[in-house]
């Protein structure tokens, strides 16, 4: 009997099968996505508009066939023909689910906006950004010493500001004369001299004295998020800060299955290279509404990423970096114009600067890391995680830095988990367990109150409480072992064994019920134990690549630790070294740094010397990778524990003394003689 169409909805990540026939928005309500509709299905509103993906996904294991939806109905052309919709969406109350399909639910078709939390850390810059405002005084022509107007504008350069052969491209030229005339001779040019071929480069040219200011932008363009601060090029300081989820998450959550993405599907780079230059594009637009400025005005952009991100960003096909030796087309540093790369929301002749890789496997995001936080003058030896959907790590001080990369996976950003969601208002992104009774209480994004306080129910009336996002689950499932409830080897215990009928069978295992609004019509809301599974693969990468990083060195134990990342800044050291996400490490050496890859965009945006300095400070880190160093899995399978197998943690023990706890005690009907067989198989 064949089995009804399966539906993956993305980015959350929630997937189940529904009856062929099934509408797009119905499948949503079905399983708990966050699709909005204002008109009951009438195909009047457009707010459920979604785009499927086609093609073979090996992530989610499902090929998408063409027909995978319902041909359009006139509802949907009626639609189209009025009012427009964009290229390969569809409304999600028309298209019925035939076949498997993958859907993309776009940032403006959630009902709860998802909160990218990469805000900009307060910093000192040094300013020195490589484009600059320069007021100047031209010559006249005249007959008897005959010049062109822009010769005479660049010689104006040279003698007033030390500007030497200076050009510009064909805009500038068209620009020039009536620009000249219209300032009586005195122009303000925006110059930009921090390309490699060192010539000045005329960006853009106002009459007489410009009074306003010209912008940047430093993007950080993770696999999940793409965070972009907008930065005045005068003095650095950040005038607004917006992100989006990536739309390449469609493809794939993690990096390689964009990169098998693009193997089985010819032509699949270009459309994940599309999808994130027009995301960028709208962001810069969004970002530049808020800020009250014209898009125009952005003369630079700044980018770090990883290296398939900044493979996919730049055009370029991934694919030798899904296979050793993971070799990258360029690991330098680039200058291009945005043109080149389709990013038309700034000034046609703006400059992008993208920080070089370190690595095949550890990108621009570890170099901005290494630009941020300055390992390599450190005194002491830190270690500094950059926590995300691909981890990257750093060791080291001054005398030696090491990197390498982590395949951590989704987990933490809430996908995998059974009831997780990315960050959104209404998310559960806070808990704590009391080790007495039990009893759980939490804070959910858009609330500053806890589950116990009488005033939360009022205060999250408009949200709601929908799921768990991944600050969230990592604080669920530190507290489950600090309360007893979940023993080191990752097993939940049944009601009779940890004394709360909060945990509750759930086929052969037990989960732990967070909160259950099943009476109100909300969801329940519980952490399962495929989904302590999910965090234990992924703090186990994080942990293994931290631990490869000190074997190199010869050390067991580190001065400091920085948690960096959107994601690190919401965790909290206690939770961090708990789980055994980072080595043992004094809990008050455990600091945030939030969003440092950020930091480092933003320090290469606005200082032309800090480029230079990168790319001096890149060749100097010591690449280990993961992927072939046999040491990683014996790590990996240790670090699986929590917190570890056979490491002491005797800094975490003297502060957060652990309950002795096991559930594995063959009693069949408590579920763990299954977990012990499932170990057995993956050994």
């Amino acid at each position: 009997m064949a089995q009804d169409p399966l539906v993956v909805f993305t980015p959350s990540g929630k997937r189940g099968r529904v009856a062929p026939g099934t509408t797009v928005l119905a499948a949503a309500r079905q399983l708990g996505v966050d699709l909005d509709s204002v008109c009951g299905g009438r195909g009047i509103c457009s707010k459920c508009q979604v785009a499927p993906a086609y093609g073979e996904f090996s992530k989610h294991g499902v090929t998408v066939a063409g027909d995978a939806l319902s041909p359009w109905n006139a509802v949907e052309e009626r639609y189209d023909s009025k009012r427009g919709l964009k290229e390969g969406r569809r409304l999600g109350c028309q298209a019925q689910i035939v076949k498997d399909v993958v859907i993309d639910v776009p940032p403006e078709s959630q009902v709860h906006k998802q909160v990218v939390r990469k805000a900009a850390t307060a910093r000192d810059i040094v300013m020195d950004p490589a484009t600059k405002l320069y007021y100047v005084e031209v010559e006249e022509p005249d007959m008897h010493e005959p010049s062109g107007d822009l010769e005479r504008l660049a010689r104006a350069l040279h003698d007033q500001w030390g500007l030497a052969d200076v050009t510009a491209d064909l805009h500038i030229l068209r620009e020039v004369q009536p620009v000249l005339r219209k300032g009586g001779w005195t122009v303000t040019v925006a110059v930009h001299r921090g390309s490699h071929d060192h010539r000045p480069r005329i960006m853009e040219i106002w009459p007489g004295f410009h009074e306003g200011g010209i912008y940047g932008l430093a993007i950080d363009l993770g696999s999940t998020t793409v965070a972009a601060h907008l930065c005045d090029l005068a003095d650095g300081r950040v005038l607004a800060s917006a992100g989006v989820m990536n739309p390449q998450i469609r493809f794939g959550e993690d990096l390689m299955s964009r990169v098998s993405y693009a193997m089985m599907n010819p032509g699949g780079d270009r459309e994940m290279t599309t999808a994130v230059r027009d995301a960028i594009n709208r962001l810069t637009v969004e970002i530049t509404e808020e800020a009250g400025i014209a898009p125009a005005l952005i003369m630079e952009a700044s980018f770090v990423c990883n290296p398939v991100m900044h493979h996919l960003l730049l055009g370029i096909d991934p694919v030798e970096l899904g296979q050793a030796p993971f070799a990258l087309a360029t690991a330098d540093s680039l200058t291009l114009n945005a043109r080149e790369m389709d990013l038309t929301a700034m000034n046609d002749a703006a400059r992008v600067f993208v920080l070089p890789c370190i690595a095949g496997h550890v990108g621009a995001d570890a170099a901005a890391v290494a630009l941020s936080e300055e390992p390599h003058k450190s005194e002491d030896l830190v270690l500094i995680v950059d926590v995300g959907t691909n981890a990257e790590i750093l060791l080291g001080n001054r005398e030696r830095v090491l990197a390498c990369s982590s395949p951590t996976g989704p987990a933490f950003e809430g996908a995998q988990i059974s009831a997780g969601q990315r960050a959104a208002p209404g998310a559960i992104e806070r808990v704590e367990i009391d080790p007495a009774t039990k009893t759980p209480r939490f804070k959910v994004i858009g609330s500053d109150l806890w589950s116990d306080d009488p005033a939360f129910p009022e205060a999250t009336a408009a949200t709601g409480i929908t799921g768990i996002c991944g600050s969230g689950i990592i604080e669920a499932v530190a507290e489950m072992r600090m309360a007893g409830l979940l023993d080191p080897s990752g097993l939940i215990g049944s009601a009779a064994q940890t004394g709360t009928d909060r945990c509750v069978a759930d086929g052969r295992t037990h989960a732990y019920v967070l909160h259950d609004g099943r009476a109100e019509g909300g969801p329940l809301i519980s952490v399962t134990q495929g989904d302590i599974r999910a965090i234990q693969l992924a703090k186990s990468a994080l942990y293994a690549g931290a631990r490869l990083l000190m074997d190199e060195l010869g050390v067991d134990a580190v001065d400091r630790v920085v948690l960096a990342g959107a994601f690190g800044a919401h965790i909290s050291p206690k939770h961090a070294m708990v789980l055994g996400m980072i080595p043992d490490a004094p809990l008050d050496k455990v600091s945030s740094a939030g969003n440092a890859a950020g930091t480092g965009a933003r320090i290469a945006l606005c200082n032309v010397t800090a480029r230079a300095e990168i790319e001096q400070i890149v060749r100097r880190i010591h690449k280990v990778e993961t992927a072939v160093e046999p040491r990683f899995q014996e790590h990996f399978v240790a670090a699986n524990a929590i917190p570890h197998a056979t490491a002491p943690f005797p800094h975490l023990s003297a502060a957060v003394p652990l309950p002795r706890v096991g559930f594995n005690t063959g009693a069949g009907d408590d579920g763990a003689d299954g977990g012990r067989r499932r170990r057995r198989r993956r050994a």
